[in-house]
């Protein structure tokens, strides 16, 4: 099969980031031009809804071996004018370039490409969902259609990163904490204590408890961001109540429950665990990830197994044994004000796909180990 230059992949990357898919309305433009560009390459999609939330399942080619690309189209919230794509160089700048509209792209394209050759052995479903970056509480839209019976012998997740494989991720633990202080006329603060300045110290003990010491041969050490604080109802007062939300990715092998005891032993304060998934692993030898890793190499020389800083929908699958991997083009700053994708990577990326699926079809691969939650 030929490819031209990487026009398509630009194109079709560009119409997803124009999107504002951090809101409900974006998201519903979004899925309705997923839909329609993938019927009119006869690709047969069945939309499916979740608690109002709407996701793809594409099915392209038949067999006895079951692959999946997940891919989500929803993004962390953007200024205005990083949904306006635009192009410097060898890089495609806007909201969800990286993670993950432009692999999202790449992945419709091979998708339609496996239909068009005809590759026979291998059934091939690519799943767009809507809600990956959401931290609420409740099961998304992966976690759904897992749990309505959706199984593969192999899931690509089309995250960041760089044409490695991810084999590896840290789990995810979101805390909510809320600390009291002691309110004060904003003239005399030495009469009061500031629940906001409490917090602020909270977090940094938190930075310092013993479960931060931790390191695996390819993590060296969990990360803890601060990613939101609300405290204080009025500039003259000194603030007796103070909000925060703090992302602990933990590593694979530490207990969350653990994570959870430690950041109580703080007090005085009010814990609550607003989202919890557990680290990722899978095997590197795994026939699979050798068959993707194989192809990826044609590609991009330096492919390996990596490990992932960041979650993704594969726990959905490991939960019930599928093995799962992230495995993205190139690119930098996603959730950033300069989010970008390497263009010519694009091009790449969807060769790359394509060929695992001819060398799982030709091979007959079926995996050999069973994935897990580690």
């Amino acid at each position: 099969m030929g490819y031209a230059a990487p026009v398509d992949e630009v194109r079709l990357a560009e119409r997803l980031i124009a999107h504002d898919t951090s809101r409900r309305g974006g998201l519903a433009l979004a899925i309705d031009f997923v839909r329609g560009w993938l019927e009119g390459r006869d690709v047969p999609v069945e939309r499916r809804e979740f608690d109002g939330r709407e996701c793809l399942v594409a099915r392209v080619g038949s067999g006895t071996t079951r692959l999946i690309f997940n891919g989500h189209i929803d993004v962390v919230p953007g200024r205005p004018e990083q949904f306006e794509p635009r192009v410097e160089g060898d890089r495609l700048f806007g909201r969800g370039a990286y993670d993950m509209k432009a692999a999202l792209g790449a992945m419709m394209l091979a998708a339609a490409d496996v239909q068009a050759a005809g590759i026979e052995g291998v059934e091939l479903e690519l799943l767009v969902v809507p809600d990956e970056e959401r931290a609420d509480p409740g099961e998304n839209c992966t976690e759904r259609l897992v749990a309505s019976g959706t199984r593969a012998d192999f899931v690509i997740c089309g995250e960041p990163t760089d044409m490695q494989v991810g084999v590896q991720a840290k789990g995810v633990l979101l805390l909510r904490a809320d600390v009291p202080g002691v309110s004060a006329h904003g003239s005399t603060p030495w009469l009061g204590e500031s629940a906001i300045l409490r917090a602020i110290d909270v977090f940094r003990a938190v930075e310092r408890l013993p479960f931060t010491d931790a390191a695996t041969p390819l993590f060296p050490k969990p990360s803890i961001n601060l990613g939101r604080i609300q405290g204080g109802d009025a500039v003259n007062k000194v603030p007796d109540h103070c909000r925060i939300d703090i992302d602990i990715r933990y590593l694979p092998g530490q207990d969350p429950a653990e994570v959870v005891r430690q950041v109580r032993s703080l007090g005085p304060l009010e814990l609550q665990v607003l989202l919890e998934r557990p680290p990722a692993y899978v095997a590197p030898d795994h026939p699979m990830v050798l068959a993707l890793l194989e192809a990826a190499a044609r590609y991009e020389p330096s492919a390996a197994s990596v490990g992932r800083h960041g979650a993704s929908d594969a726990v959905a699958f490991l939960a019930v044994g599928v093995p799962a991997v992230e495995f993205g083009p190139r690119g930098a700053g996603h959730h950033g004000p300069d989010e970008h994708v390497e263009i010519t990577s694009l091009l790449r990326y969807r060769r790359a796909l394509v060929d695992f699926v001819r060398l799982v079809a030709a091979g007959a691969t079926r995996p050999a180990g069973e994935a897990t939650l580690a």
